[in-house]
Formats: structure tokens, sequence, C-alpha cells
């Protein structure tokens, strides 16, 4: 397949999530398992459908994985921040990266509350609105606006930080500039499908994401887990590692218990 017709399959799969997610009247709990909303599930139903008529294979956060065998697999949250999004908080959105042999191959972050569509084709750069995208140009942890998921137990040396919520949108908040880095302070809690896109988006803006042990991103193992970090330069990204392993100093499936 081609990247231009792949991307237009995640794009009309995020469509069919947002379509889907118009037509909900209820955006609490599914009672299906903890942290599952009934916007999740709309949400997974309306992509895969997509997916599936365009004979791409799925690891979704919802159902795991379908078709692993087919020759590219999409990656995708339905919905990355449910949380805010049954609050009516406006940062969450539909994160989808089209995988093959050598990696991640195409991704698509959508901003579901705002309408931004940021994506990105490897060797092709990231864009949103057509615009290319851009990081800034800090290298000092304590002149950044930094990103958090959870919350570690001392200051990094960071100038501000924000804790929004959504993983995909805040990569895609390096890629373009808005904050410096991101930083995943969590217990390894974030599965392929929170940051694939985000990173494809991020490396081909030109900032760097990687794990905080060294672990590879790319992945379809549904139970497996990752620490991602991301940073506008090299230099910020090796003090943003630092930071992260400061706190926990060996492997996290020693410390913590996780894949």
């Amino acid at each position: 397949m081609r990247d231009d017709l792949l991307l237009e399959v995640l794009h009309d799969t995020a469509t069919a999530v947002r379509v889907a997610l118009d037509g909900l009247t209820d955006w609490g709990n599914a009672g299906t398992r903890p942290g599952q909303y009934l916007s999740d599930l709309a949400a997974d139903e309306a992509a895969l459908a997509v997916l599936e008529r365009a004979g791409l294979g799925a690891l979704s956060e919802e159902t795991g994985l379908h078709h692993g065998d087919r020759e590219l697999v999409v990656v995708l949250d339905p919905v990355d921040g449910s949380t805010n999004a049954s609050r009516a908080l406006p940062w969450y959105a539909t994160s989808l990266c089209a995988i093959d042999a050598d990696g991640a191959r195409a991704a698509l972050v959508v901003d579901q509350a705002g309408g931004a569509r940021f994506e990105a084709v490897r060797g092709g750069g990231a864009r949103v609105a057509g615009e290319p995208l851009r990081p800034t140009a800090c290298t000092d942890l304590g002149s950044a606006l930094v990103g958090l998921s959870g919350y570690p137990p001392h200051w990094f040396g960071w100038k501000q930080y924000r804790a929004l919520g959504a993983a995909a949108l805040d990569l895609c908040a390096v890629a373009g500039g808005r904050f410096d880095a991101y930083i995943d302070c969590s217990p390894s809690a974030h599965g392929s499908w929170d940051y694939l896109g985000g990173m494809l988006i991020c490396q081909e803006a030109g900032a760097s994401v990687v794990d905080a042990w060294d672990r590879p991103l790319v992945t379809l193992e549904h139970a497996a887990r990752r620490t991602p970090i991301a940073a506008a330069t090299p230099e910020l990204l090796g003090a943003a590692v630092a930071a992260r392993r400061s706190f926990v100093r060996h492997a996290p499936w020693a410390a913590e218990g996780t894949r």
C-alpha cells in the first residue's frame, strides 16, 4: 500500500471514531474492566471496521491483536485520554501508527476535542494542517516546559510542568514545540498504542523518543509496557532520561513487575 493511501486509511479511521463519539449520550464507565469507558468501546468498534475493510491488521488497547500476520498492523488507541473525555476535559485523541517489518511507517494522532490532525510518514517529515512540525531548540532542563505523566517523588529541576493526561497529544506537543520534553513518571504503564503514533511524529519532526530503560519502543505485544521519554534535543533528552532514572535505578521489570 502506498504511503498516501495508508495515511488516507488512517484519516478515515479517525473520522469514523469521531462519528461514533458524536453518537454517544453516555461517556461513563463501561463496566467491563477498570478504566474502560463506553467511548473506548464505541470508538474501537468503529476504528476496527475501517481497518478490516482496508485489509490491515490491528493492535488495539481495547480488544488486542487482530490479524497480526498481515503485512501492515495498525497500533491504535481509539480514545487516548478517555478519562479526560468522560469528564469533558478537551485533551483526548485517537492515536494510530502503522507498523511494517521495518518498524513505524505512518502515524496519525487526531485531537478529537480540538480537531488538529498530526501526521507523519517514515522519511517524509511530520505535519499538522499541512504545515511542518518543529520542536524547540531547548537543551537545558532548567529552562524547559515539561509534560508529565504521573508525578515524580522529587523535582527534576524543570522550569515549569504540565500534566494533561493524554500521552499521544503530549508527544505531539513536543514535536510541535509546545512542550520542550515529555517524561513518563508512571511505573511502566504505557502500552504501545499510547506512544507509537506520537513517537513517529516526534522523530519525523526532529525530536527524539526513547524508553527510559532502553527497551525497544516498537512492539506488538499487548501486555508489553514502556516508559517513553521525549525531548526536543539530544542534550535535553539525556537530562530527561537521567532525571527519570533518578528515582528507580534498576530495571523496571524487576522493580515494578512489568514486562
